[in-house]
């Protein structure tokens, strides 16, 4: 339980952070090359692309995996 809070934690965090990156390269970053901004935008977005495929397998509901008993072979 205490895990998957952090996880979630972590998560949003780097969510939330990944559209701040690319919040201020757009609007505050005017002095600085249109390759510099490109470089940047990809970044966050790939924060903000890797914070949406965690949440998505977050909360994809996962069961634990069938283990087979085996019959104990008798001689």
């Amino acid at each position: 339980m205490w895990q998957q809070g952090m996880n979630w934690a972590a998560t949003t965090l780097v969510g939330v952070f990944g559209v701040l990156w690319v919040g201020v390269v757009v609007f505050a970053a005017t002095d600085v090359s249109i390759w510099a901004r490109i470089g940047q935008t990809a970044f966050g977005s790939i924060l903000t692309g890797w914070a949406l495929y965690k949440a998505v397998l977050l909360l994809r509901h996962t069961e634990p995996k069938f283990a087979p008993r085996h019959r104990r072979v008798r001689g």
